[in-house]
């Protein structure tokens, strides 16, 4: 290897979805499109109910909020590119773009992953430590946990991006891939250190989002021990019920992810891999904000307080206007 001149990219074609019978590009196309704009509404909707109803402006709907803006960015560096490919014959993207979209979408990945840490810390505290809430999770206390989760995600996706793209490439340009992903990248890498950095990013992504999901189990130990104390069977259900949305999430989250490291059989061909990618950069996001909607019964009733009562003085206000109108005539 030490003789081989290697020829420079400057860009690469993503092929992901070339093996797919061209008819189903356009379904695919309005399918994943509507689940980006329910994806991109819900979390907004999440976010514009936290900030103007004051009875939400606790740590547990402020993490809440700062975890729908990770998945709105999250989506925004990968879907939108998707989509545009799905229906152009052009697939081509430059080396810096791609370089930029890995950096972004590990960004926000882990930003994800240590918010719902985060979460699941706050819900510990909240249950096992009630008198000392206020406290441990006072508004500086929260925003430097927001913060550091935000570092966090950061130092990860530099960590990878700057590992992979170190690399010399060997003039191959296709990336058997719909968005730029390190195991299709690593194929195209040249040198004797491929092997060494595909596994030590590996390495390094299991072992953080590990980290993070023996947290969040560990959390929910101490809280279901502290349930299992209370005595009386309504206490239980409020206890639980705080934790529902935040739990069913972290399962629908890990649960998808674990998918992308112990590959069913069957799903080892490029539109195998394909349909798994699907699910944590489309699904996951899609079922996020339906989740915190439906299951979090305080955040729902704010919903239909804040928005049905805006909707109701708008058309108030136009029928007074309407009549102020009559009256003028």
């Amino acid at each position: 290897m030490l003789g081989l001149n290697y020829t420079s990219v400057s860009e690469f074609i993503l092929i992901g979805f070339s093996t797919f019978p061209q008819h189903l590009l356009p379904v695919f196309f309005l399918l994943f499109l509507l689940m980006y704009l329910f994806t991109l509404l819900g979390n907004l909707l999440i976010m514009a109910t936290v900030w103007s109803e004051r009875s939400l402006h606790t740590p547990m709907y402020l993490l809440l909020c700062a975890l729908s803006i990770s998945e709105v960015l999250y989506t925004f560096a990968i879907i939108p590119r998707m989509l545009a490919d799905l229906l152009s014959t052009d697939r081509s993207i430059s080396f810096t773009a791609c370089a930029s979209q890995m950096f972004f979408s590990f960004t926000f990945g882990f930003t994800h992953s240590f918010l719902l840490t985060v979460m699941g810390y706050d819900r510990y505290v909240a249950i096992c430590h009630p008198l000392r809430y206020n406290v441990l999770m006072s508004p500086r206390g929260c925003a430097c946990l927001v913060a550091w989760s935000w570092a966090g995600g950061s130092v990860m996706g530099l960590l990878v991006t700057s590992a992979v793209f170190h690399l010399p490439f060997c003039g191959l340009s296709e990336v058997h891939h719909f968005f730029c992903h390190v195991p299709p990248l690593m194929k195209l890498a040249c040198g004797n250190n491929v092997l060494g950095v595909a596994l030590g990013v590996g390495l390094v992504c299991s072992m953080v989002l590990l980290g993070c999901f023996l947290l969040i189990l560990l959390s929910y130990a101490f809280i279901v021990a502290a349930i299992l104390r209370i005595p009386s069977a309504e206490g239980r259900h409020k206890a639980f019920s705080t934790c529902a949305s935040h739990l069913t999430v972290v399962i629908v989250h890990y649960s998808f992810a674990s998918v992308i490291y112990v590959k069913l059989t069957g799903l080892h061909s490029q539109q195998g891999n394909i349909l798994i990618a699907i699910t944590y950069t489309v699904l996951t996001p899609f079922l996020s904000p339906i989740i915190f909607s439906l299951r979090n019964k305080e955040l729902k009733n704010a919903m239909k307080k804040t928005f049905l009562s805006k909707l109701s003085f708008q058309r108030l206000s136009g029928r007074c206007g309407g009549g102020q109108n009559m009256v003028e005539r």
